[in-house]
């Protein structure tokens, strides 16, 4: 399995021939202990708030950051405005995802949130192809606390942002910075909060009087009962953004310019050749066997895999919670095992959104 960044396949007429960057690549990020089940309780039956150490930032700015950035993710950021944020993937030359963004404008400042593992990676990616556009990259996690909120907690944040966001993915600012909101999970409402981190932490405390504090790895597992995957060091250069259903997920805008891997994906969308796509599912085991990266095989093919872990996170049942990217036909009869014919069988789930019928 190819996890590096620099072994994009293919280089654009614009690439640089500067090395690639796979010296960049970072660990793996740690595993996160269970939560346990007052965790898991206080997001479904009360709120809770989480700090996500698990994400960092980019800060991208200059007079051509957002059109930089229109030509190299698979959405539209040239028309990104103050009010919305926007799922984004960021593709190799073979329309395989290097990386996936939520993406938002902070003044004159685009900011996109990503998985810690990828970003130095990703961010010294990007940095190459700038080439004479007016923009430049940084890390901003430094300065920036993200904090995820989920279950009961708008009265909460009435005390802290004098309005709340309406809608999936509306943005409000504060004096305490960005709060945006997210797709639910499991029925429950949630949101990000980006700020000064200074400012943030000093902040936080007025929210334990109503919400509990839980592990960052609870986030994990309502994004995945929410159905959006996220692109990890171990899936970097596994999919094409209609495999993980970026299409459905509104992360790829098929109206706009080129980017690296444009004309495969768009090939995938109107030739009818999406034979994968991701599911939930769930499967005993605990998150040391059960990673993101493991291959999926179908009963009557045991010879081969037919899917693979995109994201798994602790479940509030027990054993572990996933989206896998899976062959559509390894749906409709069989059995799917975890790591080859003979292993733990997964359950799968209803999404909380449908898929396209494909043809």
């Amino acid at each position: 399995m190819n996890t590096s960044l620099g072994n994009a396949a293919g280089t654009s007429s614009t690439a640089p021939t500067t090395p690639n960057p796979a010296a960049s690549i970072t660990l793996p990020l740690p595993l996160p202990p269970r939560p346990s089940a007052e965790e898991f309780a206080a997001v479904l039956e009360h709120g809770a708030y989480m700090p996500l150490t698990q994400f960092g930032v980019i800060d991208v700015t200059g007079d051509d950051a957002a059109s930089f950035l229109h030509g190299q993710l698979t959405n539209d950021v040239q028309h990104l405005d103050a009010a919305h944020a926007r799922l984004a993937g960021y593709c190799s030359a073979k329309g395989r995802l290097l990386a996936s963004f939520l993406s938002w404008r902070s003044g004159d400042t685009i900011r996109l949130l990503v998985s810690k593992d990828v970003q130095a990676a990703v961010q010294k990616r990007l940095s190459m192809f700038v080439l004479r556009a007016k923009a430049k990259l940084a890390d901003a996690s430094g300065e920036l606390a993200v904090v995820g909120l989920a279950g009961d907690v708008r009265g909460a944040l009435s005390g802290v942002f004098d309005a709340l966001p309406d809608g999936v993915h509306v943005q409000v600012d504060g004096t305490a910075g960005l709060l945006i909101r997210v797709p639910d999970a499991l029925e429950r409402l949630r949101y990000l909060w980006i700020g000064p981190k200074a400012q943030v932490e000093a902040l936080l405390p007025a929210l334990d009087g109503t919400l509990q504090r839980v592990s960052p790895a609870v986030w994990d597992w309502l994004d995945i009962r929410a159905g959006e995957p996220r692109i990890t060091q171990p899936v970097v250069e596994q999919f094409v953004p209609q495999m993980v259903n970026f299409d459905v997920l509104g992360a790829v805008n098929f109206r706009k310019g080129c980017y690296p891997g444009q004309e495969v994906v768009a090939r995938s969308q109107y030739r009818g050749t999406i034979k994968r796509r991701t599911s939930l599912a769930h499967v005993d085991g605990e998150l040391e066997t059960v990673r993101p990266g493991a291959e999926l095989f179908h009963s009557d093919d045991p010879g081969q895999p037919c899917g693979m872990i995109v994201n798994a996170a602790a479940a509030r049942e027990g054993g572990v919670d996933l989206l896998v990217e899976i062959k559509l036909a390894a749906l409709d009869n069989g059995t799917v095992h975890l790591g080859s014919a003979d292993g733990p069988v997964l359950r799968f789930i209803a999404l909380p959104y449908g898929l396209p019928t494909e043809v």
